[in-house]
């Protein structure tokens, strides 16, 4: 929101979501959206989404999710 300029409430209207939600979830609650929702807000926000599926390097172990921020 800040390269962009958006005010929180602006961004509310981008996205759709209440400003307390949005406000919450920019603090890393999560919960309150799904990953589909998640991946629209992105990109609303001028981001491109990029979903890579690979197996795990151990077997027997449950898989990782990692989240990679562009440089």
């Amino acid at each position: 929101m800040l390269s962009r300029e958006l005010s929180q409430v602006a961004a509310t209207k981008l996205v759709e979501m209440k400003q307390p939600d949005l406000s919450k979830l920019l603090r890393g609650q999560l919960k309150l959206v799904s990953v589909e929702k998640l991946l629209r807000m992105l990109t609303a926000f001028g981001q491109d989404v990029e979903i890579t599926v690979k197996p795990h390097r151990k077997r027997g172990e449950a898989g990782r999710i990692t989240f990679i921020p562009a440089a």
